[in-house]
């Protein structure tokens, strides 16, 4: 039986991305750090192209571990905008060392960076509920993450890559209600609700 899938997804590469990744929620700081990256690089872009890049940003930028591309030198960054493998656009590879600067601010601050960007859910993935149409670019969340990011120092932050940051990492669950991701990241979802097992003594 054929799986029922949001509409974007059309390569290979596109569906195991939808399948696994797109809109599972996620806490590890690294991996929050990569897809930060990762759409700051996607603007202008297709993230298929992106997609198709990963591995070789993942050699590129030390598996994305903040505190090692905090202390890259000017001759590996010289080093990256000769790699054909990445996006060679030298504003976007400078701000891949300064985000990763601010990140670990925004670490020492909160804690964690997991525990400071999902304060602008309220701790859980908020539920689009969205039945067709084209997905929003922007969102009052994304609008706000944008704007005290920006104000942290973080560039290539705009709301609408924000927003895009806010999906990939289940912030928000934006596949279609048709799709069957939908309907397994709201359960799940539903489930680590502090109020779930409240809800379900009162059925």
């Amino acid at each position: 039986m054929t799986k029922r899938r949001c509409s974007w997804p059309k390569s290979e590469l596109d569906i195991a991305y939808h399948d696994k990744e797109w809109g599972t929620p996620v806490h590890d700081d690294r991996v929050l750090f990569e897809f930060l990256i990762l759409e700051g690089a996607q603007a202008g872009l297709s993230w298929a192209t992106i997609l198709k890049k990963r591995p070789n940003y993942r050699r590129a930028f030390l598996r994305f571990d903040p505190k090692k591309v905090a202390r890259m030198s000017k001759a590996e960054l010289a080093h990256c905008l000769k790699n054909p493998g990445i996006v060679r656009n030298r504003l976007k590879i400078a701000s891949t060392v300064s985000n990763a600067r601010a990140f670990l601010d925004v670490q020492k601050e909160f804690g964690s960076f997991d525990r400071y960007v999902w304060q602008f859910v309220g701790g859980y993935p908020k539920d689009a509920k969205r039945s067709s149409g084209p997905i929003p670019a922007r969102t009052e969340e994304s609008d706000a993450l944008s704007k005290d990011l920006k104000r942290r120092g973080f560039r290539f932050v705009g709301s609408t890559i924000c927003y895009a940051f806010m999906q990939a990492v289940g912030m928000v669950n934006d596949h279609a209600i048709t799709c069957f991701r939908y309907k397994e990241l709201a359960r799940s979802s539903a489930a680590r609700r502090p109020d779930s097992r409240t809800d379900a003594r009162r059925r």
